[in-house]
């Protein structure tokens, strides 16, 4: 039989082929962020497990501003990816769905029992189905290049950061005894509906592309004066956020509706007429010879 089917053997002078394609490193650095994310989101919710409640919403916190760095990144580095893409969404539901659910819960819901429950599981679905529809969203073609500065609904960062509004009050010293959890149970009930709602809210995606020059060195103090307020007063930094944030819901929402009504009121832009196509040269109309020019003749004419 090994006369009739010799075994294969690989030629030694043709090139062994690569096991695995190497992945350059611009790949996989917007990845490892929203890995570093997704680890202070699960260790949210261990904190919210031990009562450390203020540990944990700074963790969720800091995995909100890591989440608005990845993408950045990414698209900076052009290492932008199908699986960072995904990466991203299950890591947003940890870390803006699972985390604050439960550090509600831990902090104040538990005094209702299942019905605390049940509200802190309708919140983490919500973000689960608001991650889901903005990932459809992504190939929709026929979306006005306006509406990217908008999002639909609440984004996920938005709505785990301005939900736990109660603890940043507990924590500058508002006191949120067991008749408070009513209160909360509302407004995380509020905050879920508008995550996956329709209403539009700005989304900042488009702004700071270009900066005039006379503005940079005032961002910069700005920028200094941000980052100091929010390491020194922390608590009270993210009430004001969060007020501010809520407070802009119904200006974005009037704002969507002009530009939305004005879109609809411009006239279809007329589509370019196409370059007429040229005729084969057989199918041009012959030219009478006395209509042809003469030809030249040189300097000493004809013989």
């Amino acid at each position: 039989m090994d006369d009739l089917f010799p075994p294969f053997a690989p030629d030694p002078n043709e090139p062994r082929p690569r096991r695995f394609k190497p992945v350059p490193f611009r790949m996989i650095a917007p990845n490892m962020i929203t890995l570093m994310a997704l680890c202070l989101g699960l260790t949210a919710i261990r904190l919210a497990f031990e009562g450390k409640f203020e540990p944990a919403v700074i963790a969720v916190v800091v995995a909100g501003v890591l989440d608005g760095i990845d993408g950045r990144v990414a698209r900076l580095l052009k290492g932008t990816s199908r699986f960072g893409a995904e990466l991203d969404s299950l890591a947003d539901f940890v870390n803006f769905g699972c985390a604050p659910a439960l550090i509600l819960y831990g902090f104040s819901l538990f005094h209702l029992k299942s019905a605390g429950w049940i509200v802190a599981l309708i919140f983490a679905i919500a973000m689960a189905l608001r991650l889901a529809r903005f990932n459809a969203m992504l190939d929709d073609p026929d979306r006005p290049e306006w509406k990217k500065d908008y999002f639909v609904g609440m984004p996920a960062p938005a709505g785990a950061l301005t939900a736990m509004l109660p603890l940043y009050l507990h924590f500058l010293g508002f006191s949120f005894e067991g008749w408070a959890a009513p209160a909360i149970l509302v407004y995380a009930l509020c905050i879920a509906l508008m995550v996956v709602s329709t209403v539009p809210t700005f989304s900042g995606k488009t702004m700071g592309k270009r900066v005039p020059r006379a503005w940079v060195l005032p961002i910069f103090l700005l920028g200094v004066a941000a980052f100091g307020i929010l390491i020194s007063y922390p608590f009270e930094a993210l009430v004001a956020v969060s007020g501010a944030y809520l407070a802009t819901i119904p200006v974005g929402a009037a704002q969507y509706r002009r530009r939305a009504r004005a879109d609809l009121a411009a006239p279809p832009a007329a589509p370019q007429a196409a370059p007429p196509a040229a005729l084969p040269a057989a199918a041009l109309p012959a030219t009478p010879p006395e209509a042809r020019p003469a030809p030249e003749t040189g300097g000493k004419g004809t013989a």
